[in-house]
């Protein structure tokens, strides 16, 4: 596998010229764009990878994952669902078109902007510290890192020029979407997003995704298997943002994208898989990746269609 994978890494090292770093977050901008890694873990406990895969870059919207689950967690998926919707979008993930055109009172999908920031609103804490800690703890477990944490320059950097966000904050707070403190909500959105990451980081959250919210690792429940259920069909329908389409017909497996230039992926019942790759494309994610996965997709016969 180990072969396979640096074969697949070699082939596809041409696709990072291909794409751009994110520059609309300042300290994204940074990035050298030629870094591409990939990561494997299997159900079985197998790991595998090649390339820059232990270089470390911020989760972003793959974050957005994280947080679902714990916001059905702690309300069920029915609530989560009456304020936020589960359909795919045709506009850019940061767009603020579907809150005024389709319907002003719920974001379109859980993995856009507006849609995460609803979701990180319902999640329980006595304030904006606590309802970080618990994601934080959260994203520890199910990724077996205990040292993850925030990237301060990034959380700065967001903060500073997140702008789009607060005007989906606030616009959804007019409309009655959001309860409390709109500051504090993107508060905790932005700190989400700049949490740092490596490729094995998101196998092993895939993993758990994969073997239906157990840890493969310990045989803990993480999630019921219901929640794992509509986290990865959310993934196949709306993970890539308006590419999620073309993703599910070239690639077939739930993904989830994120600016940083990471990608997780999960093969239902067979392995989770973490890849980075720092250019993206106009849609916001990794060209580099998106080539790697669909070469690993083929090889192996990974797609669930």
């Amino acid at each position: 596998m180990n072969r396979l994978l640096n074969s697949i890494i070699e082939n596809n090292k041409k696709w990072t010229k291909e794409g751009k770093v994110a520059s609309y977050i300042p300290e994204l901008y940074k990035m050298d764009p030629d870094l591409l890694g990939i990561y494997v873990c299997t159900l079985s406990g197998e790991e595998y990878f090649s390339g820059d895969f232990n270089k470390k870059f911020t989760i972003q919207s793959i974050s957005k994952i994280i947080t679902l689950m714990l916001a059905i967690l702690d309300n069920g998926k029915d609530y989560v669902f009456s304020k936020v919707g589960m359909e795919p979008t045709e506009t850019s993930f940061n767009s603020i078109i579907n809150l005024e055109i389709k319907d002003p009172h719920k974001p379109i999908n859980p993995m856009i902007n507006a849609g995460a920031i609803a979701t990180v609103s319902m999640i329980a804490g006595k304030d904006s510290d606590e309802v970080f800690q618990r994601i934080l703890k959260f994203a520890r477990k199910i990724s077996g890192n205990p040292a993850m944490d925030i990237n301060q320059n990034v959380y700065k950097s967001e903060k500073e020029t997140g702008n789009r966000n607060r005007a989906l904050g606030y616009f959804m707070k007019s409309t009655g979407v959001l309860d409390g403190n709109v500051e504090e909500i993107l508060d905790v959105y932005f700190k989400q997003c700049s949490l740092e990451v490596t490729c094995k980081d998101l196998a092993r959250i895939g993993a758990m995704l994969a073997n239906d919210g157990v840890l493969p690792s310990s045989g803990e429940r993480i999630v019921p298997r219901d929640t794992a259920r509509i986290v990865k069909t959310i993934m196949v329908t709306c993970g890539m943002y308006d590419a999620s389409g073309k993703f599910a017909v070239d690639i077939g497996v739930p993904g989830k994208s994120g600016v940083g230039g990471g990608i997780l992926a999960c093969v239902p019942r067979r392995m989770g898989i973490g890849v980075f790759g720092t250019s993206l494309d106009e849609k916001g994610n990794s060209v580099a990746g998106i080539k790697v996965l669909e070469e690993l997709s083929k090889q192996l016969d990974l797609s669930i269609f």
